[in-house]
C-alpha cells in the first residue's frame, strides 16, 4: 500500500497507473485492480483502521467481502463491525468467528460485539461443534458467487419478456450486453459442468 497514502482523514494515492503498480510489484493488472477497486469501496472510518493496522486486511478482503456478497450487507454494517472489533488483538480466525455471529447470528449475539464485549460472544463460537461441511474461505467466496449467479439468472429469465421492455436505448445496451453473455456461454456452462461433475465424483 506504499502507492496509497490516508492523510487528514482522505486517501490519497500517487499519480501511477494500475499497469506500472503491477509492474513495481511483479503482480498482475487484475491483482492490483482487485485491490484498488477494494479501497474505493471501504468508507473512511474502515481506510482508516486497515492504514492504522487495527484490522488486517486479510480479513477484511476473505472475511468480510463474502458476508457483503452474500448477504447484501450495506457499508454501514461493514464498518460497525470494523469499528467494533479494531485494534483488540484478534487473529483472522477470531474475526471470521465474530462475522459470522454478527452477521449470521441473533441480535443479542450483535449487540454484544456492538458494545465491545468480544470474550463472550467468542467463548460461544468455541463452544459450537464444527460444522461437518466446514468450508475453506475460498470455497465460501465461490459458493457466494454460484448463489448470485443462480439468483440474476432467475430474476433475467423472469424480466427478460416484460412489455415494459420498450425504449429503444434499451435495446440497443441489451442487445450488446447479451451478445458479450452469449459469446461466453459455451465456456461458462462448460467449466460449470467440469465443476459439477467433480462434486459428483467427490
Amino acid at each position: 500500500m506504499d502507492y496509497f497514502q490516508y492523510k487528514n482523514g482522505s486517501l490519497h494515492c500517487e499519480d501511477v497507473s494500475v499497469a506500472d503498480i503491477a509492474a513495481q510489484l511483479s503482480r498482475s493488472k487484475a491483482w492490483v485492480s482487485v485491490r484498488v477497486g477494494l479501497l474505493a469501496q471501504m468508507s473512511e472510518s474502515v481506510r482508516r483502521h486497515l492504514f492504522a493496522g487495527a484490522f488486517p486486511v486479510y480479513g477484511y478482503m476473505y472475511v468480510l467481502r463474502p458476508f457483503m456478497r452474500l448477504n447484501g450487507e450495506n457499508a454501514a454494517a461493514i464498518e460497525e463491525f470494523v469499528t467494533a472489533v479494531s485494534g483488540q488483538g484478534l487473529s483472522v480466525r477470531e474475526i471470521e468467528q465474530l462475522a459470522h455471529g454478527f452477521f449470521r447470528g441473533p441480535a443479542s449475539f450483535r449487540e454484544e460485539i456492538r458494545q465491545g464485549n468480544l470474550a463472550l460472544p467468542l467463548e460461544r463460537m468455541r463452544q459450537r461443534p464444527p460444522s461437518p461441511d466446514a468450508c475453506s474461505e475460498f470455497e465460501r467466496v465461490l459458493l457466494g458467487d454460484l448463489e448470485i449467479t443462480q439468483k440474476y439468472m432467475q430474476r433475467v429469465m423472469g424480466k427478460s419478456q416484460d412489455q415494459r421492455l420498450q425504449s429503444r436505448a434499451f435495446h440497443a445496451q441489451c442487445h450488446l450486453l447479451t451478445a458479450g453473455i452469449l459469446s461466453r456461454s459455451r465456456a461458462f456452462f462448460h467449466t460449470l459442468r467440469q465443476l459439477y461433475d467433480r462434486n459428483g465424483q467427490a
